[in-house]
């Protein structure tokens, strides 16, 4: 008997040793090709942004990186990619102020939550915007000349933006309502359009980051005249800013970085926040950035957090002041 029960007692123990054990551990990320979703044309900044890491990361990562631009309604359609993703890191957003910042307080409706859905992971990028004019049409070489140009015109000037809500719409509104002008918006899907407006004259004036632009200042069809930095920008040392014309309150940055979608695993925002930051700190890198007028950022996803709670902050009551409201 004795022996009996001594073996009953071991049958327990025999079968979890006879059980194979399952293995909860997290597989290897990334385990798929990974897309980075730019809600801006090709040939945009943003554009530029993304397919300068997207050809690093995939090395780093051993997996393809799919850059998938979905331009339209103000940089809102290519966020919500992301914010409506499986959220495994696998799909992500190089989003930017635009719908990220000024969106929630702009539009009766966005189909995101920027709290809830998304998860910023690393700034990329950070440059001010510039304000530039056709060199045939507007005769002006200084923020004071063009106020003035703007102002004889008695509301005939005319702009263009990358879109409604944009952060070019936005500085420009900002811009007209401290120097007392009036302005028409003419909207375009993305830089290369709304820099295109420019050259050819169809629009006199913009606020945007420099890429689309360049092209066209070494034409000697669209001119630069400041920048909206409260600093001078290293790239671009002989245009002035726009607090030494007068223009403090105009301070704008244009900036931009990765989202991934809520609940996603911190392990993988970890680890694209120390990627990407390699990334950007390599030479080659950031002289290509350089060259395009853009900074190169990086820092944690808590630095970014805190960026994107500042300018929310910062916007909601120049969006009331101005008086902007979007359908």
């Amino acid at each position: 008997m004795p022996s009996r029960r001594l073996l009953l007692s071991l049958l327990p123990l025999a079968a979890a040793l006879a059980t194979p054990r399952v293995c909860h551990a997290q597989a290897p990320w990334p385990s798929k090709p990974v897309k980075i979703a730019v809600p801006a044309p090709a040939g945009s900044s943003l554009d530029i942004i993304a397919r300068l890491l997207g050809e690093r990361l995939a090395e780093r990562w051993g997996q393809p990186v799919v850059v998938e631009n979905k331009p339209g309604a103000g940089g809102m359609l290519g966020t919500d990619v992301a914010a409506k993703a499986a959220p495994d890191g696998h799909t992500m957003a190089l989003s930017f102020n635009g719908p990220i910042a000024f969106a929630p307080f702009l539009y009766g409706k966005v189909p995101y939550n920027v709290a809830k859905d998304l998860v910023p992971v690393v700034m990329t990028t950070s440059q001010p915007n510039v304000l530039a004019v056709n060199a045939a049409k507007v005769p002006a070489k200084t923020v004071k000349e063009f106020v003035d140009w703007a102002r004889a015109g008695n509301g005939a000037m005319n702009y263009s933006s990358l879109g409604n809500g944009s952060s070019a719409h936005l500085t420009m509104e900002l811009f007209l309502a401290e120097a007392g002008v009036k302005g028409t918006h003419i909207p375009f899907n993305g830089s290369p359009p709304a820099a295109m407006a420019v050259a050819q004259g169809e629009v006199d004036a913009t606020f945007m980051v420099a890429p689309a632009l360049l092209p066209h200042v070494t034409s000697g069809k669209v001119r630069l005249i400041a920048v909206s930095s409260a600093q001078p920008v290293e790239s671009m040392k002989e245009l002035p800013t726009l607090a030494s014309a007068g223009y403090r309150a105009v301070e704008s940055m244009a900036w931009n970085g990765l989202f991934v979608p809520a609940a996603t695993p911190a392990t993988v925002v970890a680890k694209i926040n120390a990627d990407v930051n390699a990334v950007l700190a390599d030479n080659a890198v950031r002289t290509a950035l350089d060259h395009q007028g853009l900074t190169p950022v990086g820092g944690s996803a808590v630095d970014f957090q805190r960026v994107v709670d500042a300018e929310q902050k910062r916007w909601a009551p120049i969006i009331t002041k101005i008086g902007i409201k979007l359908d």
